[in-house]
């Protein structure tokens, strides 16, 4: 009878501590989740299919920035997306990663000061449905990690409104002459 209620008290126990490694385990995930889409909450547009005409809509990240997934030449990339850049801007690392060939060299105003860095083109810029080819790009040396910028050669394709929290991207319509 004794040898009976303490195998039946180490299966509770057992039973219990399987319960709350599971209880951490998920609610870890969840949490780890949620800041996740705290910092990136456009990630899903990576999966949106491409040729649409649609808008895309980017809401603001925690810390008041656009930042978005988007691809590369096929290959997925957070991007920030940085009106006052005027290339797409990789840093060395990810350019490595990318296989980006570099195209000359050129000065370029940052933040940071007046920087030399790399020329490219990029064969394919995604984001949100909309794909462009033979994007102007730079290999910046100040650039660190994994997140390019998305500059001008890429938005330039997009009329853009930011209202509070919301940016969205119109695909440009094409100037009328005459009105």
């Amino acid at each position: 009878m004794q040898h009976e209620c303490g195998s039946i008290r180490r299966a509770g126990m057992g039973m219990m501590l399987l319960f709350w490694v599971a209880f951490i385990g998920f609610g870890s995930w969840w949490f780890h989740g949620f800041l996740e889409n705290q910092r990136n909450p456009n990630a899903h547009l990576i999966t949106t299919v491409s040729g649409t005409e649609e808008p895309i809509v980017l809401e603001r990240n925690r810390s008041g920035h656009f930042l978005a997934t988007g691809r590369i030449n096929g290959e997925p990339v957070e991007f920030l997306l940085d009106t006052g850049a005027t290339y797409v801007a990789v840093s060395a690392r990810l350019a490595e990663q990318l296989g980006l060939e570099r195209a000359g060299s050129a000065w370029f105003n940052t933040a940071n000061g007046r920087v030399r860095g790399d020329l490219t083109w990029l064969d394919e810029v995604s984001l949100g449905g909309f794909t462009a080819s033979q994007v102007r790009g730079s290999i910046s040396p100040g650039l660190e990690g994994e997140v390019a910028l998305l500059g001008m050669s890429f938005l330039n394709r997009f009329d853009i409104e930011i209202r509070d929290t919301r940016m969205v991207l119109r695909p440009a319509q094409p100037s009328r002459g005459g009105e």
